[in-house]
Formats: structure tokens, sequence, C-alpha cells
């Protein structure tokens, strides 16, 4: 897939060669604009009104146009921190279909003309940062990537064993049983294609955000319906979680500098040259001085979950690779996250050092089967951005979610209004609706979006409704 062809199905723009124009001589072309600022599609155009200063309205869907699976959802935009709420959302059903040989436009029509193959749903959560470009991006062209990444490998998702060859040919008589010993299963063909199609969409993230001269990134949380399974892939610091009536379960994982600092250690040990002599890939317990030369005092290499001591040189006292604690952890003093989507020009404030090397696109999926008979018709599963989880923990979000919902057993509408306790929460006391938790006034100031996904509405084996 090329930047071309997004640019052409996604921003209606194309090269003037791809026109069969002509460029003038002398004259330069334009600079492609950045994708109009937006918000989510099933808003429906709300949120889009310029906001009163010190207004932080709440966002969800209308009641008369629902969601897949009476989906709930709700945002609201930072205290003012940038001009954008720079989170974007998506919830679709994505439809799988058989891919033929020829050019990307001939299999654009291929596709229009052809039965549906398989149905699945999708729901996704993109962090901004650096502005919303890359999550625009990101909202518009992830799920079509994923989309033909499981198309090109189709017949391996619906065989009970993958075969060897996707063309089911048998070169050995014994490929069978070298899959079988690898325990290669169906959903282990799912999850390469997400992972795959992670890396793709960076790929043309960094290609559209160096076209436009613009240096932004996004985190990244899709969640999606396949088959009788959910795939939960994450690369960033979102969270999703399952709420069911008497546990919580994590179905995701924060990658943070602190999280993931002995891979960008050793990445750092292997190429020393990244650090540009202006940092030091070791962590001490603090940033240190002069007088700390000569003495031996606690350290972390990328070989060590636990501590030791070394004597400081003066090579030490260099600005850490991964400084800072919990939230306030950075990597290169420049990004809170270590995995996402693009940040592919952003450099260390006043430096030529690149941080992009130390990112990963590569998403962790999580597979949850919801055919098995601990999946309960009340399970919940709540993804959001880090805006939430920097108020509350996941025991807390469940402990909201399940008084809510006793209370509103009868109102399909009840999954938004849930998303929108769940944000009331982290906008200070005086703005908490009755029936949620009593506790101290706490503000979250940046963007905030949430899903929360009824699993009641999944029906076995067909897909949703």
């Amino acid at each position: 897939m090329t930047s071309d062809w997004f640019r052409k199905r996604f921003l209606g723009k194309t090269n003037l060669g791809d026109r069969g124009q002509e460029q003038t001589p002398g004259r330069s072309t334009p600079a492609p604009t950045p994708p109009l600022y937006c918000r989510p599609k099933f808003l429906r155009g709300v949120g889009l009104e310029a906001r009163e200063p010190g207004q932080r309205p709440v966002y969800s869907p209308a009641r008369d146009h629902p969601l897949p699976w009476h989906t709930g959802y709700a945002e609201v935009i930072n205290a003012e921190k940038s001009e954008f709420n720079e989170d974007q959302a998506v919830c679709c059903p994505l439809s799988i279909r058989r891919r033929e040989g020829g050019s990307e436009e001939e299999q654009e029509w291929l596709i229009l003309c052809q039965e549906e193959f398989m149905t699945g749903y999708y729901w996704a959560l993109f962090d901004g940062h650096g502005g919303p470009a890359a999550a625009i991006l990101a909202s518009n062209y992830l799920h079509t990537c994923i989309r033909q990444k499981l198309e090109a490998v189709v017949e391996g998702v619906l065989a009970t064993q993958p075969p060897m060859h996707l063309s089911g040919h048998l070169v050995c008589p014994n490929d069978p049983q070298f899959v079988e010993e690898k325990h290669i299963r169906p959903e282990d063909v799912v999850v390469g294609a997400l992972e795959s199609a992670f890396q793709e969409c960076d790929e043309v993230i960094g290609q559209e955000m160096e076209t436009m001269g613009q240096s932004s990134g996004c985190t990244a949380l899709a969640v999606l319906y396949l088959q009788g399974k959910l795939y939960v892939a994450n690369a960033g610091d979102s969270r999703a979680i399952l709420v069911q009536k008497h546990g919580v379960m994590s179905l995701s994982s924060e990658f943070t500098p602190e999280t993931e600092r002995q891979r960008i250690q050793y990445l750092a040990f292997v190429y020393p040259k990244l650090l540009a002599d202006e940092f030091t890939r070791l962590e001490f317990p603090r940033r240190l001085k002069g007088d700390d030369v000569g003495q031996k005092v606690l350290y972390r290499d990328y070989g060590m979950t636990g501590w030791g001591y070394k004597r400081v040189e003066k090579a030490d006292l260099k600005y850490p690779l991964v400084h800072g604690q919990g939230r306030q952890a950075r990597l290169l003093g420049t990004l809170a996250v270590t995995r996402g989507l693009g940040d592919h020009q952003l450099k260390v404030l006043d430096t030529d050092i690149e941080v992009k090397p130390f990112l990963s696109s590569i998403p962790q999926v999580h597979v949850m089967d919801l055919e098995l008979p601990s999946v309960g018709k009340d399970d919940i599963i709540i993804m959001a951005t880090d805006g939430l989880w920097d108020i509350l923990s996941s025991e807390q979000v469940a402990q909201v979610a399940r008084s809510f919902l006793q209370k509103n057993r009868g109102d399909p509408y009840r999954f938004s209004e849930l998303a929108q306790a769940l944000i009331y929460q982290t906008q200070g006391k005086e703005t908490i609706p009755q029936g949620t938790l009593d506790r101290e006034s706490l503000v979250s100031y940046d963007d905030v979006s949430v899903f929360v996904i009824p699993l009641h509405k999944m029906e076995r084996g067909n897909g949703g409704s």
C-alpha cells in the first residue's frame, strides 16, 4: 500500500503524475495540507463548534443513531492545553472478503462486487500528541489496513488449522504436522495480520507527515471481534479492561519508558550512536551530580531487573535515556510513550537526535474467546485513553460501571451514559452524577475518550447486531 493510494482514497489528493499532468518548469508543487480537523464520524458533526473559555462539554452519539452492539461512547476535550481534541475514535463493522490479483484499483472494484465473506467489528482509540494529524490519519486508515491484511490470509483464518502454504499446496507430506507442532492456530494468523497492519499504518503516517512537513504521533488501542474472539491490540498507554460481576481483567499493557526500559537500554547498547554522546543509557534513582563522581551508587542497565552499584564516572553525568517516575517518566526527556504510530520527524529539543528509533509500532495483542462459559451476559469491555486512567484505577472504573448499570438496566442508551459518568469522574467532584464514587476531587486536564462495549449484544457465532 502506497502513500499515494492513501492520499487518493482518504484525503482526495493525488500527485500531478497521477492526473497525467506535467509540472510547469520553475513552479514548485504546493505542499499537501494536513488533514482537516474532525471528530469521530459517528458523532455526526458534534464537537466541532468553538468551545467557550473554561467549558469542557462531554459529547456522546445521538440516541437515534446507536453504535454497533449498542456500544457506549463519550469524550471530553482537554482543559485548554491545546486548541484541539487530539483523541480520535472509530467504531464500525469490518467486512472481510477474498482478494484477487491485479492492481489496487481493480481489487477495490472486485471487493465492491463480491458477496460478504466474513464480518467483524472494530473499535479503536487514538491518543495524539504534537497535534491531531497523526491520530486523524490513523483513524482513517488503520481499519482499512487491518481489513486488507486479513483478506490476504483469510483462508488461514477460516481453516481449522492454518495450512503451511496459503494455497493449501503440500510440498512436504508432513507440513500439517509441522504446523501442529508449532501450535499455530487461526487466531495466530489474525494476530500476525494485526501486527503487520499497525506497522504498515505507521509507515504511511510517516510518509504523509514528511510530505506535509508535520511532526505528530499517536498511541493506538484497537479491539477487533472476529469469529467468536476478541483481539485487543495496544501500542501506547491507553487501556482496555473486562468488567465482570465479581472481577476485573486487564486486556492490555501500557508501554512507557519505565515498562520498556530494558528494551530501550538494549537498543542504546547495540547502537550507541543513537545517543549522540548526549545521553547515558544507564538508569539511576536520581539525576547524578558532580559530587557523585567517584562514589558507588545504585544503577540499572538493560540486563537487570534488580539494582547494582557502580562507581560513577564523568560520562554517567549525562542526561539519562529514561528519566522520571510514573507518569512523569520520559524517553530522551521528550516522550511519555514508547509505542505508537507516527513521530518519524520527532527530535529531542534543540538537537538532531531522533526519537523514532527507540519507538515501536508493534502492538501487544490479547486474544479473548467470547464463547467460553466464563464470559457472562452482563460483562462489558471498557477502553479509554490515558486521561481516564490517570485518575481512576481499573478497579475503580469497574466499581463505577457495576453500580451504574445495576441502577439503569432498562435504558438501551445506558452504555453511553456510563461512558459519560466515567468522564465526569475525571472532571472533579462537583460534576459527578449521583450513584458514582464519593471521593476527593480529582481532575484530568487531558483529552478523555471512553468506549463501553456490552458483550451481551454479541450474537455467538454471528458477530453482533
